[in-house]
Order: structure tokens, then C-alpha cells, then sequence
């Protein structure tokens, strides 16, 4: 499963669009590293001595989730696009070049105060940077008091060469399709016919862009973007697997690590398969949170969380066996319907609409959860993001990790004890790299990060996607004196973003007067209430 920001269900429950209808229905390396990429030891090469040309910002682009032109900021400040140009292959720093979009608000600042830029990374990997900051700018506006907030489409992402496989048809499909194979080989057989067939395509489509998408290049590409913003630090909010690029940067850049918070940490010690394990785990977990809630705030699902997760099995088994006919145009399969669970789960405030959405699923009515589960393939009115795409682009070119249908069968026992509800999908969903034209860097990260400054690191007891467990083991292998841990005992999927104000004060007190948090710092969540 994706490491991923909340944007798209946090877009979709601030336009009222899903909810609101819902309701109404239901009542180290040197610094530098290969090719020499250190800044200003290399400024007068044609990559480190460009400049960028800031511009308003025309509206995303469909690989980008589309929508409208960015609107000014309410003090009127206008969002600014620009686009550099990084190697292809930072090994070989002469040669062929690819395109990293930005974007950037303008500090509020004197000179006198300003610290510089911060910049964003919002996960996925593949969330769009340069479309999902203006979307989340007013989570951020009280740090533009000393900072630009900056953001972009990392490579292979959105504008920024984006990776794309599948035109929208065979990405529709390839969303309703069963990937819980479960009735025997000719099902087994249709997920690998597909994900050879997928693989096909991505090389087809995007072979050039393949071998260079790792994080690794990505780390490459942040030190350039600092060095082109003027910047002798990198400053930097990393969220999700924003975290896991932040802390291959700090192994990479230690002396030019900045103050950067990681929130919603990936653990780096994780194989694929490991990392599935624990998601497994973190998903069942918030979902038993979720469902008590219901139950306690009076929902018609059940009388207990068992009862409420029994209901879903069933639900994905009746879908299983006959999906449910959408608008008259589309379906809802049983692997679509985990798919809007999941996507709920990102986000604490989404459960009114995932409560709501399985009410209506009962009534035979699905398009509150096709809903979530579009927003979590990147559908979108213009069709697909290629958040998917690149999340798989990057995932596989990081991870040497490839699984066979054996490895499959022999780890489902664990992934059926560690979640009834998600065991399945997680577990076949570690075929994702099976066949991939490209072979993976390592079996995880390299984060150790020894002479790096402090980097606050915010971990969620309740967070699905990326364990609570993760930020501890983040901690270690960044190294004694470099990671320091803030816990939020909330839900959802990071910290930040939950509008915490014990959250928001000691993050917000570091970045802007880097002032680091007592060791073992814990932040207590408001319950989130039922409707009505």
C-alpha cells in the first residue's frame, strides 16, 4: 500500500460535494554523492548555475488530479510557478536532463526575518507537490510568517515528467479488478496476466523516466532545488514518504540539513513485505478505532467493532461476487470497496463519510464509496492522476524486493491474523514489483545521517499507513543526537495536519525558532465527535 497524503479525501470533504450529499441521503555518502551534485562546489555548471523564472501558476494539469488555477492566498499573495532542470541521471551530470516543476508562496517576512524556503514533500510517492500545496496552504499559512513555502512535483511525478502506464479505460479496469485472488488459479492467474501487462505498459509509456525515479535521485534533485532557491540549508516538511526522502537527503546532505520535521514517519529497517505486514496491521488497527466510534456515537452497523468489520467482510463478498452498478455507468467491486475504507482511514475527519458510505452500501447505494476509492486511484473529472503510476515507478526502483506467488501464499496466514479486513490486499499487494522492467536499489533505505542537526520526528499512535513504530526505528538509524521523536496519541494518517494545536505549537516553535522539543514530548487528540 502507498505511504500517502490525504489530499484528495481532504479536497473531497472540504467541498462538501461527498459528505454533504451523503448526509442528506442517510438523514552517509560525500556530500554531493556520484556526479558531483553539491552545489556550491559545482555552481558553474549549467545545472547549478540556472536560474528560475517565477510565474503565476496555470491550473493542474490532469497528471496532476486537474482542477482550477491556483487562487491567491487571502493577503493576496499570488502562488508562483517555476521549472528546473536536473539530470536524467545524476551520474552522469553532461547528459540528458528532465523537468521538476515548483511552486512557492512568498514569505509574509522582512528580509531581517526571513528564514528562507520550506519546502514540501507530501508523500505518496507520487502526490503531486506543486497541486497539493495551495490545496492544504491555509495548514501552513502561520509558517509563512518567516518562510516561502515551496513545494514540487518530484521526478516522474505530475509536471515533472510524469510516469504514466494506462490510458483512463485500463486504469478503470485495472481499479474494479478482484486483486484478493481467492477462487482458485485462473484467479491467481488473471493478477499476474495483469500486473506483466501493466508492467509492459509503464515500459512502453515511460521507459526513459524508470531507472532514474528513486529516492535517491530525488534526494539528488532536493539539494539542487535548495542550492537554485538561494538556500544554504534545505529546510523541509516531509510527510509520509516525504519522510523516508527526507531521511535518505540527511544520509546523503548531513551539512546541509536544515531544520525539517518528518511527520508520519516510514520505517526504514522494513522490507516490502515487512512494511505490508505492519500496514496490515496499522489499517485493522484504525479501522477497530473507527468502527468503536461508530458504535459508541449510536451507528447503524453493528453493536460492536467485531460486528461492523464482519459487515465489511461481507459487504466485499457479495461485491466479490456481483459488483454493484454505479450511476448506470460504473461499478463498485469488493476490492474497490477496501479501497474507500482505506482511503477513510487516511483521515480522521472522513469517518462521518465512511460511516455513512456503508449505511448507503446496505441501501445498495455506492457512490459514497466509489467515491473514496476514485480519490484513492487518482480518478478525478478529467480522468487519472498518475499518482499511481509514479508510486509504483518509484516504489520498484527503490525496492529490491521481488515476490512470487509462493512468497504470497506462505506470508497470508500472518497478514489474515495481523487484519481480517486488509490481510488480503496487503498481502497480494506485495506482488506490485513482480516483472518490473527495472531492478530495485536495496531492500530498504539508507538513512543513517551521522553530523546532521536535530530532525523532529512526529509520529501517530493511531496512524495506519505509517505505523507508530516507524518513527522510533527512524529515530535510531538517523543516528544518536539526529532524530527526535514527538508523539501524537490521535488518528489518522500524521500529526500536523489533525489541526493538534500541541502538534502545531511545537513543530511550528522549531521551524520557526528552532526550538527543538523535550525528548518523549507527548500530544493528546480531541475525540472526534459523531454527526449530527
Amino acid at each position: 500500500m502507498p505511504t500517502r497524503r490525504t489530499t484528495a479525501t481532504a479536497a473531497l470533504l472540504s467541498g462538501a460535494v461527498l459528505l454533504s450529499a451523503s448526509l442528506a441521503a442517510c438523514g552517509p555518502a560525500g556530500e554531493g554523492g556520484a556526479g558531483g551534485g553539491g552545489g556550491e562546489e559545482d555552481d558553474r555548471g549549467r545545472i547549478w548555475a540556472q536560474s528560475l523564472d517565477w510565474k503565476d501558476c496555470p491550473a493542474p494539469s490532469p497528471l496532476q488530479g486537474g482542477g482550477d488555477a491556483p487562487e491567491p492566498l487571502p493577503d493576496g499573495t499570488r502562488w508562483q510557478c517555476a521549472t528546473a532542470r536536473a539530470p536524467l541521471d545524476w551520474d552522469r551530470p553532461d547528459g540528458a536532463t528532465t523537468e521538476l516543476a515548483l511552486i512557492r508562496a512568498a514569505s509574509r517576512a522582512d528580509t531581517a526575518d526571513r528564514i528562507g524556503s520550506l519546502l514540501f514533500n507530501f508523500g505518496g510517492p507520487g502526490e503531486s507537490g506543486v497541486a497539493t500545496l495551495p490545496a492544504l496552504a491555509s495548514d501552513y499559512e502561520h509558517l509563512r510568517s518567516r518562510y516561502d513555502l515551496v513545494s514540487f512535483d518530484p521526478r516522474g511525478v505530475g509536471a515533472s515528467d510524469g510516469v504514466t502506464c494506462l490510458d483512463a479505460e485500463a486504469a478503470q479496469a485495472m481499479a474494479e479488478q478482484d486483486d484478493t485472488p481467492d477462487d482458485g488459479e485462473a484467479e491467481v492467474a488473471a493478477v499476474l496476466r495483469a500486473r506483466e501487462q501493466y508492467a509492459a505498459a509503464c515500459a512502453q509509456e515511460s521507459g526513459r523516466m524508470l531507472p532514474h525515479v528513486g529516492t535517491e535521485d530525488a534526494a539528488r534533485d532536493l539539494d539542487l532545488l535548495r542550492h537554485l532557491l538561494g538556500d544554504d540549508k534545505l529546510h523541509y516538511f516531509g510527510i509520509s514518504y516525504g519522510t523516508e526522502l527526507g531521511g535518505v537527503y540527511a544520509h546523503l546532505f548531513p551539512r546541509h540539513m536544515g531544520r525539517a520535521v518528518l511527520d508520519g514517519v516510514v520505517d526504514p529497517t522494513l522490507n516490502q513485505m515487512e512494511g505490508a505486514l505492519a500496514q496490515a496491521a496499522g489499517f485493522q488497527l484504525a479501522f477497530d478505532h473507527f468502527a468503536q466510534w461508530c458504535v459508541d456515537t449510536g451507528c447503524a452497523l453493528g453493536d460492536s467493532s467485531e460486528e461492523v468489520a464482519g459487515l465489511v467482510m461481507e459487504l466485499e463478498a457479495a461485491l466479490d461476487d456481483e459488483p454493484l452498478t454505479v450511476g448506470g455507468e460504473r461499478v463498485l467491486t469488493g476490492s474497490q470497496l477496501i479501497d474507500a475504507v482505506i482511503q477513510a482511514l487516511y483521515l480522521e475527519t472522513a469517518w462521518p463519510a465512511l460511516e455513512v458510505g456503508l449505511e448507503l452500501l446496505a441501501a445498495d447505494e455506492g457512490a459514497t464509496l466509489l467515491g473514496l476509492a476514485d480519490a484513492l486511484s487518482g480518478r478525478h473529472a478529467r480522468g487519472y492522476s498518475d499518482q499511481q503510476d509514479a508510486r509504483t515507478a518509484v516504489t520498484c526502483a527503490d525496492r529490491g524486493d521481488r515476490y512470487t506467488v509462493d512468497d504470497v501464499l506462505e506470508q497470508a496466514p500472518a497478514f489474515e491474523e495481523a487484519s481480517p479486513v486488509f490481510g488480503d490486499t496487503m498481502v497480494w499487494g506485495a506482488l506490485e514489483c513482480t516483472g518490473w522492467p527495472v531492478r530495485g536499489k536495496a531492500e530498504h533505505p539508507d538513512v543513517r545521517a551521522p553530523g546532521a542537526p536535530p530532525v523532529l520526528l512526529v509520529g501517530n499512535t493511531g496512524d495506519p499507513a505509517t505505523p507508530y513504530g516507524g518513527a522510533a526505528r527512524m529515530a535510531e538509524r538517523l543516528g544518536e543526537g539526529v532524530g527526535v521523536e514527538l508523539t501524537y496519541e490521535g488518528e489518522g494518517h500524521g500529526a500536523y495536519d489533525s489541526g493538534n494545536t500541541c502538534v502545531r505549537e511545537a513543530v511550528n516553535a522549531y521551524l520557526l525558532e528552532g526550538a527543538v522539543p523535550a525528548a518523549g514530548t507527548v500530544c493528546e487528540r480531541e475525540p472526534l465527535r459523531g454527526k449530527g
